[in-house]
């Protein structure tokens, strides 16, 4: 019998593949797939909703924001939480209280869905390794989202891989409904407004008279391609803190998106000159790098950040909000919420001061922004209930397309 040589390269493939899991050398965006599939194999699991995350560590903030409204939605049908990575599933197992496993094959998943009668599976995030579990065809499958954006993938085909796309108002259902072809909104989305903002604070912050006005600066990541270049790390950051740290009007809270410089080398280098700034200018001035950006709104009087999805949430607060222009080639549409606040281009960052300032004390576009908080999430407050709800309505309707199989 002769010497098989590919057999071997096989083999070594394999063995190679495995050592490099074992070991953590995987490229930080890649899913090690260590999995848990003999126990989850073994047992039988109560849940009837999946939660299923197949990013890595670095896109955590995606799941986070979602770990207070699946706690509701577990007292009332439990809820798993199914990964693809072994290190994102330790992280989440310790700042949460839901259970945690780790899934490597997709057969797993399969089988974990027939054998505990799941009925939905919940996704955060347009990962492509979400089609190891959408592959699964006896449960409902609901894309959450993590956040409202100006940003063009925010109304990507790829929502139509989904059985219903939950979103937080009309403002979703429109960019659905004008950007993507033979698509049905209507049918496939559903306004559950954002349960991240029930207790966000609104209003304009309490402050002592003359003390420094807080800017929260809440830049986006780089994006993977020259048409979601929305970053302002680059083109604004270093000047912008600068300038605010200079005037002695202000305070600056800079809070970096996770992704910050992994996609390239540039913003990373940005991003430490931008804390550096900050480490020098004294007190009042920080780099908050909290997993809950909520929080931050509570000590911040106005923010200033990119086309992005936190731009939406700080709607909510009905503070003062000044969005950048992105460097040429990002693909920008034009929506009701650029056209209603300041945009600031890199040439304007002298006057950065003088802007924010005239935003504070007079704040001439409050009527607008409570107007586009109505259109973008119907109202602030009960959307966690409104979630539970629909996510109950689903399993109800996915059981009586099975026939009555579903637990009572």
């Amino acid at each position: 019998m002769g010497f098989d040589r590919a057999r071997l390269r096989r083999r070594v493939r394999s063995w190679g593949g495995s050592a490099l899991r074992r070991l953590g050398w995987l490229p930080a965006g890649m899913p090690d797939g260590l999995g848990d599939d003999a126990a989850v194999l073994a047992a039988s699991h109560e849940q009837r909703v999946v939660v299923y995350f197949a990013g890595t560590v670095q896109n955590l903030y995606q799941l986070r924001q979602w770990y207070a409204p699946l706690r509701a939605l577990d007292a009332e049908h439990r809820v798993l939480v199914v990964c693809a990575d072994s290190r994102a599933a330790r992280v989440v197992a310790r700042e949460q209280p839901l259970p945690v496993v780790v899934v490597g094959r997709s057969a797993t998943i399969d089988a974990l869905a027939e054998r505990s009668d799941v009925a939905l599976f919940c996704y955060v995030g347009h990962d492509v390794g979400n089609f190891n579990a959408l592959r699964v065809p006896g449960a409902m499958h609901v894309f959450l989202s993590h956040g409202e954006s100006d940003k063009r993938v925010s109304a990507s085909n790829l929502v139509k891989a989904y059985d219903y796309a939950f979103v937080a108002g009309q403002g979703a259902i429109d960019r659905f409904a004008g950007q993507l072809m033979n698509f049905d909104a209507p049918a496939h989305v559903v306004a559950v407004g954002r349960p991240q903002l029930d207790d966000v604070p609104t209003g304009p912050r309490e402050r002592a008279p003359g003390s420094p006005v807080v800017v929260l600066y809440a830049p986006t990541w780089e994006g993977g391609q020259g048409s979601s270049a929305y970053s302002s790390v680059v083109s604004h950051g270093e000047r912008l803190v600068q300038a605010l740290v200079d005037d002695g009007r202000f305070r600056v809270v800079y809070r970096p998106h996770p992704r910050t410089g992994v996609s390239d080398a540039r913003f990373a280098t940005a991003d430490e000159r931008i804390r550096a700034i900050l480490a020098a200018a004294g007190p009042g001035h920080v780099v908050d790098t909290g997993a809950d950006p909520y929080r931050t709104f509570a000590r911040a009087d106005v923010m200033v950040t990119d086309v992005s999805a936190i731009a939406f949430d700080w709607l909510a607060t009905g503070r003062p909000l000044v969005v950048t222009v992105p460097p040429q080639g990002a693909d920008v549409a034009e929506t009701r919420l650029l056209a209603a606040v300041p945009r600031l281009t890199a040439r304007e960052i002298a006057h950065v001061g003088d802007v924010l300032g005239r935003e504070v004390d007079q704040d001439p576009g409050h009527d607008e922004r409570a107007r586009l908080v109505e259109y973008y999430f119907g109202a602030v407050g009960g959307a966690t209930k409104r979630f539970v709800v629909e996510c109950d309505r689903i399993i109800r309707e996915r059981d009586a397309l099975r026939g009555g199989r579903g637990r009572e």
